[in-house]
């Protein structure tokens, strides 16, 4: 009997992580196993837990010696100690509860109650019982993973059941005007910039934060979507071609605006043709009606600027935004990046101009508000109308937020998702402030093939601007060294930057807090740990 406690309540936990993964993943099969080629993946997989779990199996089944079942006692006590001791510290793995979520729990926890209600009632011998507590153990990746599994036929149907609903409600606001927004990273902070300053002229309905898949925008139409609306600004992400289109076919989108666009997600495309096909761009032009308008980054070198009438060659309308090239219908001049704020002259290529204050952080921020005003713009705002509105804008809206740290620190939030040009960006920023600049970040997921030229470029940007760099995964650490100490002897180096490997989060806050003095500045970047980001902020 208490055996079957202990394990109830491993199996349990086991449970819960299993279904958390995969939510975190979005249920995308190619994302979940994409999991497993990094280190914390591999780790799963290969755990000292599962080694001794599997020697157990074997001595019992072939020496079943009641000392055996002791120690399989032992690991069951142990294990569910530390999911105590996770759940009173809050660090339980625990997925969002849903509908689906909700469900899968539940048919779980009752596989469980179930498989021990069975054999109790069979009679088993503590030999076949301890082997089928331990086989079960052992096997709980595959068992709850062919569980989310089983529910995904009627998960696709109830999804396609919701896009219908959502397609024929989106066909009877025909006046209604829908902004669709892509690109590997940006689509965010455009969102919320383009929402903003147009809803000084106009009524506005913008996707919730990570609104932007095919279920999240239906669900916004069905609950939102009303006469009172006069533009919908929606982000649109895609893992695989074809993504992209199954979105606008929902919004049905008249202006399309690519942001940036990279590696990121590259592992679930498997080729950059198919991300460029979606994040790209491509599939939102084809989308287009012949009178729409679709805004492209000038900058971005992924982008052909050839080939975008082959997406759409009824297209009339292609506009181009840029830092520096007055080729693109909108750039920008004058640049001034502070800790605080940016600021910027906007030119126009019929020669408006305007000058553009924000409280925003870094100039990655100057591309997002171009593609947001090179639309405002197209439906008519004016720069100066434009800027004001900008100026409203607050930093939480660009993802990257300044934030009093403790001891006197000066901390970068910069947590809300990753991508190399991002990181490349924030880094450039970290320039502004003259005192000790450290790094905290994982390494990148999803970059397939480019992943290790990514991290080394990573590394030599680290060397020319960081003091210290922590990095808390180690899949590409090896990498990141290895750029950080590429950067040419004949460049001058301000600061010899430190890089090293620790994942434990009380020994990332005791190092930057041994490192770094009042005043100095700490960039946190993507998925740290919250224990991290909660010892440093205020």
């Amino acid at each position: 009997f208490l055996i079957s406690i202990l394990w109830l309540v491993v199996f349990t936990k086991k449970l819960f992580f299993w279904v958390w993964l995969w939510q975190l993943k979005e249920y995308h099969i190619g994302r979940f196993l994409d999991h497993f080629r990094t280190e914390k993946g591999k780790k799963l997989l290969l755990s000292p837990w599962l080694a001794v779990k599997a020697v157990a199996l074997f001595g019992i089944f072939f020496y079943p010696h009641l000392y055996l079942f002791y120690f399989v006692l032992a690991i069951f006590f142990f294990e569910s100690l530390l999911a105590i001791r996770h759940s009173f510290r809050k660090t339980l793995k625990i997925p969002v509860l849903t509908r689906k979520t909700s469900l899968i729990l539940t048919a779980g926890m009752s596989l469980e109650l179930l498989a021990l209600t069975v054999f109790f009632n069979l009679g088993f011998s503590l030999k076949k019982f301890t082997l089928y507590l331990l086989g079960l153990d052992i096997l709980a990746p595959l068992v709850f993973s062919f569980l989310v599994l089983l529910f995904q036929p009627l998960t696709v149907a109830l999804r396609e059941q919701l896009i219908r609903k959502a397609k024929k409600k989106r066909e009877r606001f025909k006046d209604l005007l829908a902004i669709g927004i892509t690109g590997s990273y940006g689509k965010t902070s455009t969102k919320e910039f383009l929402a903003t300053i147009l809803a000084k002229k106009y009524k506005v309905l913008k996707t919730k934060e990570h609104q932007n898949s095919e279920v999240g925008i239906s669900r916004r139409i069905l609950r939102d979507l009303n006469e009172e609306y006069d533009i919908f600004v929606v982000e649109m992400g895609a893992y695989n071609k074809g993504g992209i289109k199954l979105l606008c076919d929902i919004a049905k989108p008249r202006i399309g605006i690519v942001t940036g666009v990279n590696e990121q997600h590259l592992s679930t495309f498997g080729t950059m043709e198919n991300l460029l096909s979606a994040e790209g761009g491509g599939e939102l032009a084809a989308s287009l009606p012949e009178d729409g308008l679709a805004i492209f980054n000038y900058d971005n070198p992924l982008v052909k600027k050839d080939r975008i009438k082959d997406y759409n060659a009824r297209l009339k309308n292609v506009k181009f935004y840029s830092l520096f090239e007055k080729e693109s219908d909108l750039w920008a001049k004058e640049i001034k990046i502070e800790k605080e704020a940016l600021s910027f002259k906007a030119v126009a290529k019929d020669g408006e101009q305007a000058i553009f204050n924000l409280n925003l952080l870094g100039i990655h921020n100057i591309h997002n508000m171009l593609a947001a005003a090179i639309c405002a713009k197209y439906l008519g705002m004016g720069l100066a109308e434009i800027a004001k509105a900008a100026a409203q804008i607050e930093p939480w809206q660009s993802g990257m937020q300044l934030k009093e740290g403790t001891g006197g620190l000066n901390i970068i939030d910069a947590t809300y998702s990753a991508n190399p040009s991002g990181v490349m960006s924030h880094l450039d920023y970290l320039k502004v402030w003259p005192g000790k600049r450290v790094l905290a970040m994982p390494c990148l997921i999803e970059l397939g093939k480019a992943s290790k030229e990514v991290h080394q470029r990573i590394g030599k940007k680290i060397a020319d601007v960081c003091d210290l760099a922590i990095i808390t995964t180690k899949d590409r650490f090896k990498e990141i060294k290895e750029g950080a100490g590429e950067l040419p002897q004949t460049q001058p180096r301000e600061r010899e930057a430190e890089v090293v490997f620790m994942e434990k989060p009380a020994e990332i806050v005791d190092k930057i807090k041994s490192f770094a003095k009042p005043g100095d500045v700490i960039l946190l970047e993507s998925r740290v740990p919250s224990e991290v980001i909660n010892s440093l902020i205020r």
